[in-house]
């Protein structure tokens, strides 16, 4: 009976370790991502539709410019992408390079998102192993459940 008892506390222990390593291992890729932005030295654009002036250094800055990159890149190429430009034309390499650094951003932006979401799992993890490792009370017996 003891040795049962101790599972639910075991498995509890080792659920909540999960979750704090996750929320360490979230909490660390978030801060090494706004890191590697901020030493980009980035500023979104002043035309941006939000943040316009802000060091790119987190999700939503990095996701502004990348809108304004683009926004910049159609106005650029005559409102074609990249694919619908000819071989020959000169503003395919503006076309190719705005591609290239939207897609660096909107990595960093899926990164926060990866670590925002080890983060909250983590946090569930560590919650749910703390509640196996509570002990539950039985119920008291009213002697009517043998009847």
């Amino acid at each position: 009976m003891a040795k049962a008892s101790r599972t639910p506390r075991l498995v509890g222990s080792i659920v909540a370790v999960f979750g704090i390593i996750l929320v360490v291992a979230g909490g660390v890729t978030w801060f090494v991502v706004t890191d590697q932005l901020a030493a980009e030295n980035i500023t979104v654009s002043d035309d941006a539709d939000f943040l316009a002036g802000d060091e790119v250094d987190g999700p939503f800055s990095a996701y502004a410019q990348a809108q304004v990159i683009n926004t910049h890149a159609l106005e650029a190429t005559g409102g074609k992408t990249y694919a619908e430009l000819e071989q020959d034309d000169p503003t395919r390499e503006t076309a190719m390079q705005a591609s290239f650094l939207r897609a660096s951003l909107f990595t960093s932006v899926v990164a926060y998102g990866v670590a925002l979401m080890a983060i909250g799992m983590g946090a569930v993890f560590f919650l749910i192993g703390l509640a196996l490792r509570t002990p539950v009370a039985a119920a008291p017996s009213t002697g009517a459940e043998r009847r």
